[in-house]
C-alpha cells in the first residue's frame, strides 16, 4: 500500500497545485475586495421567491456536507451578495437584503456589499443576528424558506420558532434551489476529482478498527446505524482522500453505517481499482450519491416496520450529526424519529493516533524550513535587491519552496499574504492582478499552511523589514506573551478550550486591547485545516468537549487596526499529559506541546515586556526550531544567516 500511494503521490501533487494555483481559484477563495453589483440577481431571486410563494429567502455559506470551505458550484452566498469571506448567511425579502457575519470579515464584507445589502455584524450589542432579523421581517404572517440541504436539522427548528414567535408563518423547506436558478448555465459543474487510498502508514489505523469502534457505539446505543454526512468524517473513516474541494482532500460523498456493515455514497467514477479493491476488503458497499437520501427514507421506514412487527425489539433511534441537514432528519422521520448527537466520528477523528501525532511533528519541521527559507528571501529580495513585489507573488513563491518538500501534496487554504493596512483584514486574500506591492516599512503578515501525506500545517508569522513603531512592537509583543501563556498551560483533564481562552488574551485586555476571533481551531491530519469538535474561544460549542491528549489545535492570538496594520502569531499545539507534583483529586493534567518550527520576528519584540520566564521559553523554542530546521541549509548562506540571526540567544 506505501509503495501504490507514493505512485500516485507525484499525480496527487501535480493535480492539487494545478487546481490552486489556478488564477480562477484563487480568485474564488480569496478576498477580492471590489463590490459586486447584486441588483439584477436579486430581481432575479424575487420573482422565483414571489413565483413560490416566499416572502423570505435564506441562503446560507455550507454546502449539504455543512463544509466550511466549499466547491464553487457551492458558493451560493458568494454569487448572491459578493461576499466572498467563507463565513456568513445571506436573508434576502422582497425589499431588503441583509449580510451576517462575524468580527474576522466585518472589514472586508464592508469593502464587497453593495447598497442592496445591510451588513449585520454578529456579536455586536444591539445587532441582530440573521435568525433574528429574518423573523423579524416574517411578521405578519410571511413565509421563510430554505433548501433544506444547507441547514442542519437544529437550526431549522431553532429558526422555525422563531418565526413563529415573531408573528411569521412557518419555515418552509424547497427542493429547488432558488440561487441556482438564478444562477443558471453559469453556475461551475460538480466537481468530478480522483479518489485515492491514504496508506495506514500514514492513517495509523486500520478501516476495519475505526469501524468496529463506531458499530461498538451503535450497539451501545442499540441504534440501527448512524448517517454520516461531514465530508472530512467519510474520508478519515474509508481512509480515503480527495480533490473535491479545493485546499481540502475530501470528496463530496456520504455513508452509512449499521452493525451489519457499511455503505459509501459517492460517484462511482472517481474510485479506481485500487479504490475499489480498498473498500471491498472492509465489505463496503458502493451505492450512487444521489441515492442517499432515499436510502435514508427507506431505511427508516423499514425500521418502524421492523419495531412494530414480529421482529420488534428496537428500542433505539437512528443517529445522525447535530451538522447532518435538515433534509436529512426529514428523511429520516423528524425530531421523534432520529437522534442529532455530537458525530462519535468527529470525536474519534479529533483524537490523533501516535502515527498521526508523529506525523503532524513531521511534516511541521518541513514546512518550518519552507517558510524560513521564504522569509530570507523575501527580505532579501526587498531590503538587499530592492525588488518590486506584490502579494500573490510572493505567497506563489512561498508555494513553489513548500512544493520541494517530501509528501507535499497542495496548500491547506488559499495564503493570506498581507501587506501594511491589508493585515488588518483578518483574512484577506490577494487577487492576483489587484493587489498590494509588499512594503518593505510596513508590517507584513503570512498565514498559510500545506498539505503533506502525513499531515496539515497552519502558520502564521508577523514581521517587519524596516523600523517598526512603538505602538506596533508593544502589540506584536503583548500578542506573542499571550501565544506563549497559552502554551505554557497546564490544566486538569476535563478542562474546555473556552476556559483556556482568556490565557491567550490577558495582556492585551489589561492594556485595553483585544481580537475578533478565536483563539484556536481543531486541524486535521491530512483533513481540513478546521476541525471540529475542538476550539479555543468563546464560541458556545467550546465549552461542549473538554481537550483530551491527541488534540492538534491552533494558538493564534492577535490585534488589529484597521487601516494601519494587523499582527497574528499562530502555532500548532498538541494536547498531551504532563506530570505536576501534584494530583488533586486524582486527576490527570494536560498541557500543550508545540510542533511549528517557526522563528519569531526579533525586529518587532520589544525585550522590556518580556518577563524571565517568557524568554526562557523563546529561548528554548528558538534553540529547538535552530536545530530541526538548520540541516535544510546546508550550503544555503542567505537562510543560514537569517535563521542564525532570528534565533539568537535573549539575554
Amino acid at each position: 500500500m506505501y509503495r501504490s500511494l507514493i505512485a500516485i503521490a507525484p499525480n496527487i501533487t501535480s493535480k492539487f497545485q494545478q487546481r490552486l494555483s489556478s488564477p480562477f481559484i484563487r480568485r474564488l477563495s480569496t478576498a477580492a475586495m471590489g463590490k459586486a453589483n447584486t441588483t439584477d440577481k436579486l430581481t432575479k431571486l424575487r420573482a422565483l421567491m414571489k413565483e413560490h410563494n416566499v416572502q423570505i429567502y435564506v441562503v446560507p455559506s455550507e454546502d449539504s456536507h455543512s463544509s466550511e470551505y466549499i466547491a464553487s458550484c457551492d458558493a451560493r452566498r458568494e454569487f448572491i451578495s459578493g461576499f466572498t469571506g467563507s463565513a456568513g448567511c445571506a436573508v434576502i425579502t422582497e425589499t431588503a437584503a441583509a449580510l451576517a457575519t462575524d468580527g474576522r470579515y466585518f472589514n472586508q464584507a464592508a469593502q464587497q456589499l453593495d447598497d442592496n445589502w445591510t451588513l449585520l455584524k454578529q456579536g455586536l450589542q444591539d445587532v441582530p443576528t440573521w435568525q433574528e432579523w429574518a423573523a423579524e421581517q416574517s411578521a405578519g404572517g410571511k413565509t421563510v424558506a430554505v433548501d433544506s440541504t444547507l441547514l442542519t436539522g437544529s437550526a431549522a427548528k431553532k429558526l422555525a420558532e422563531k418565526i413563529r414567535k415573531s408573528g411569521g408563518s412557518d419555515l418552509v423547506p424547497l427542493d429547488v434551489n432558488l440561487v441556482d436558478a438564478v444562477w443558471g448555465a453559469e453556475r461551475p459543474a460538480r466537481p468530478q476529482q480522483r479518489i485515492t487510498v491514504l496508506s495506514e502508514k500514514f492513517a495509523g489505523k486500520s478501516v476495519q478498527s475505526k469501524l468496529a469502534d463506531l458499530i461498538s457505539e451503535l450497539e451501545k446505543k442499540k441504534s440501527p446505524g448512524v448517517f454520516i454526512s461531514m465530508l472530512d468524517e467519510v474520508a478519515w473513516l474509508f481512509n480515503l482522500r480527495g480533490n473535491d474541494i479545493p485546499y481540502n482532500p475530501v470528496f463530496f460523498s456520504y455513508a452509512v453505517i449499521t452493525p451489519k456493515g457499511a455503505a459509501l455514497y459517492v460517484d462511482e467514477s472517481k474510485l479506481d481499482e485500487e479504490c475499489r479493491e480498498h473498500l471491498a476488503k472492509f465489505n463496503v458497499a458502493i451505492k450512487p450519491y444521489e441515492a442517499f437520501f432515499r436510502d435514508a427514507e427507506q431505511l427508516h421506514q423499514q425500521f418502524v416496520a421492523s419495531a412494530q412487527g414480529e421482529e420488534g425489539g428496537n428500542t433505539g433511534s437512528f443517529l445522525m450529526s447535530n451538522k447532518g441537514s435538515w433534509a436529512l432528519k426529514r428523511a429520516l422521520g423528524g425530531d421523534t424519529a432520529v437522534e442529532e448527537i455530537r458525530s462519535p466520528v468527529g470525536d474519534a477523528k479529533a483524537i490523533k493516533n501516535e502515527t498521526e501525532m508523529e506525523g503532524m511533528r513531521a511534516c511541521h519541521i518541513r514546512d518550518g524550513a519552507a517558510l524560513i527559507e521564504y522569509f530570507a528571501w523575501l527580505e532579501d529580495q526587498l531590503i538587499n535587491k530592492k525588488a518590486v513585489l506584490d502579494e500573490v507573488q510572493a505567497a506563489d513563491k512561498l508555494e513553489e519552496l513548500r512544493s520541494k518538500h517530501q509528501h507535499f501534496v497542495g496548500l491547506s487554504f488559499p495564503t493570506i499574504s498581507s501587506t501594511g493596512a491589508n493585515a488588518a483584514v483578518i483574512h484577506y486574500g490577494p487577487e492576483r492582478g489587484n493587489c498590494a506591492t509588499i512594503d518593505p516599512k510596513a508590517i507584513y503578515l503570512c498565514d498559510s499552511g500545506a498539505q503533506y501525506l502525513d499531515g496539515t500545517t497552519d502558520t502564521t508569522r508577523t514581521l517587519h523589514f524596516g523600523e517598526p513603531t512603538e505602538a506596533e512592537r508593544e502589540a506584536y509583543t503583548l500578542v506573542l506573551k499571550g501565544n506563549i501563556a497559552l502554551d505554557l498551560a497546564v490544566f486538569p483533564k476535563g478542562t474546555t478550550g473556552f476556559a483556556l481562552d482568556s490565557l491567550a488574551r490577558q495582556h492585551l485586555w489589561s492594556t485595553g486591547l483585544d481580537y475578533r476571533h478565536g483563539t484556536g481551531h481543531g486541524v486535521g491530519s491530512f483533513l481540513n485545516v478546521h476541525e471540529g469538535p475542538i476550539g479555543i474561544g468563546t464560541r458556545i460549542q467550546y465549552t461542549e468537549v473538554p481537550l483530551a491528549p491527541g488534540n492538534v489545535i491552533s494558538n493564534e492570538p492577535g490585534y488589529y487596526e484597521d487601516g494601519r496594520f494587523g499582527i497574528r502569531i499562530e502555532n500548532i499545539i498538541m494536547v498531551k499529559e504532563v506530570k505536576t507534583k501534584y494530583a488533586f483529586g486524582d486527576k490527570p493534567f494536560l498541557g500543550f506541546e508545540h510542533v511549528t518550527m517557526v522563528p519569531y520576528c526579533r525586529n518587532l519584540i520589544d525585550e522590556s515586556l518580556l518577563t524571565d520566564a517568557e524568554k526562557a521559553w523563546l529561548n528554548a523554542s528558538n534553540a529547538e526550531i535552530l536545530e530541526k530546521t538548520k540541516g535544510f541549509f546546508e550550503g544555503d548562506a542567505l537562510t543560514t544567516a537569517w535563521l542564525t540571526r532570528e534565533t539568537q540567544h535573549i539575554a
